[in-house]
């Protein structure tokens, strides 16, 4: 297909076909920090890569669905991206548990083991002997700490990845490693489990999704049990020298966010009627 990358797999290239042949009933479905988004030191200072509303808006009237699914709260992710400029563009948030679409978001109580986490993350912290630059983000429905601006991040992650595991078994709450971050979250939702609810939600023809971190693996895995059972996927890996394991998983692998925006717009070319 010109203009397209040639996939590595035999199953990719079967799943990039697919969405090409029928664009109507594709899933193109992308994580945003990473992804959409470069990796930034402050998550609030994040902002989507400068071509990426305008490759989603071609491509939205063409694919039947278009969605963000992320860590993030899903409003957070539509402001910083500029998300609503996309028309019928869904933003699944906090790994599925809120559903953004149309400017109106859904979301579930945040459950009370969030809270207990909350009041004892600073002592847990404490106890660990937390290193200098490591600082936690409130997200409402979960908290991350981030060590992206420790001295050793690695180490820091090392060092605090037993005692919030801890802290997230005492409150109930699920542990989602990150690059050079640890999330404790609420249990029972993960990218894979939203994309194949999503997919068969909107009976999708075929599925892509893309992703730089572990917390895509999931939702990596999805695409190759949505092709076991019929549905032609492909699995796009946001290249980063943090995490490379993801690569080893996908069926492509483009150059950060910016060869994702590449790769929406070589879509959105290829999808075009006449093209």
């Amino acid at each position: 297909m010109p203009g397209l990358p040639a996939p590595r797999t035999e199953a990719g290239r079967a799943g990039l076909a697919a969405l090409v042949r029928t664009p109507s009933r594709a899933l193109i479905a992308l994580d945003f920090d990473g992804t959409l988004s470069p990796i930034v030191d402050d998550p609030a200072a994040a902002r989507a890569h400068p071509r990426a509303v305008h490759a989603l808006r071609r491509l939205a009237p063409l694919a039947g669905t278009v969605a963000v699914i992320t860590g993030r709260a899903a409003p957070g992710a539509v402001k910083l991206g500029g998300l609503d400029q996309v028309p019928g563009l869904i933003v699944l948030g906090q790994y599925g548990r809120q559903r953004w679409e149309s400017g109106t978001l859904t979301s579930p109580p945040v459950p009370p083991g969030v809270e207990t986490a909350r009041q004892q993350l600073p002592g847990v912290l404490a106890a660990a002997g937390s290193p200098a630059g490591v600082w936690t983000e409130d997200k409402g429905d979960a908290l991350a700490v981030h060590t992206r601006r420790a001295a050793a991040p690695q180490q820091a992650m090392d060092r605090l990845r037993g005692p919030l595991g801890d802290l997230a078994e005492r409150a109930g709450l699920a542990v989602e490693p990150g690059r050079m971050v640890i999330e404790l979250r609420p249990p029972g939702s993960d990218k894979g489990q939203t994309l194949k609810t999503l997919a068969r939600a909107r009976s999708s023809a075929a599925v892509l999704y893309c992703g730089d971190d572990l917390g895509d693996v999931p939702a990596f895995r999805a695409v190759a049990e949505l092709r076991g059972e019929g549905t032609p996927g492909l699995a796009v890996c946001s290249g980063s020298t943090e995490v490379t394991s993801l690569a080893e998983l996908s069926d492509l692998v483009v150059d950060g966010p910016g060869g994702v925006v590449e790769l929406l717009d070589a879509l959105a070319g290829a999808m075009s009627p006449g093209s």
